[in-house]
């Protein structure tokens, strides 16, 4: 470790003063060595992202970017399902899983109509219907859920007693 700080120091230009007058760990920096390691990393990073001066090589255009956010957006609904259910400790689709899956899902149907690619078309053009059934057999459990009045548990609408308190239920209806 020791050493390998040392071949660091040596090549950004730091020098540690160890004397029995400062502290082990102040140093002194050379602020031109360091904007010059800066430099070098940026030109390092520029070259793994960069081919023929387009970023990883692909013509960027309003439509590129439709398809990749499209792409984004759509992918993210599996994270946001793994987080939740690694929360919960249990497995669980979320409402904004459904929410990810509509919109990822029609700009990417946007995108293959506006390519004319028969192939993303057919592939996104009836994936909104099962996301927006679902969405809406979400929100209709949801309202149809008593909340009991001792402990806030939400409970089945058929239920006359709360599972988590064992208070009894009043109908609304």
């Amino acid at each position: 470790m020791v050493c390998a700080i040392a071949m660091l120091s040596r090549r950004i230009g730091v020098k540690f003063y160890s004397d029995h007058g400062s502290s082990p760990n102040q140093f002194t920096l050379s602020l031109r060595a360091v904007f010059g390691y800066i430099v070098t990393m940026m030109h390092c990073l520029e070259g793994w992202l960069m081919f023929n001066n387009k970023l990883f090589g692909v013509e960027w255009h309003f439509w590129k970017v439709v398809g990749w956010v499209g792409n984004g957006v759509f992918f993210s609904r599996f994270f946001v399902q793994w987080w939740v259910t690694e929360r919960k400790k249990q497995v669980i689709v979320p409402n904004s899983f459904w929410w990810l899956s509509l919109i990822g899902s029609l700009l990417l149907l946007v995108y293959g109509v506006h390519r004319r690619d028969s192939v993303f078309i057919f592939s996104y053009a009836f994936t909104w219907i099962p996301y927006i059934r679902n969405l809406i057999i979400s929100y209709r459990t949801k309202r149809a859920r008593l909340d009991c009045p001792a402990c806030s548990t939400s409970c089945n609408p058929q239920a006359k007693f709360c599972s988590q308190c064992g208070t009894r239920l009043e109908c609304s209806s």
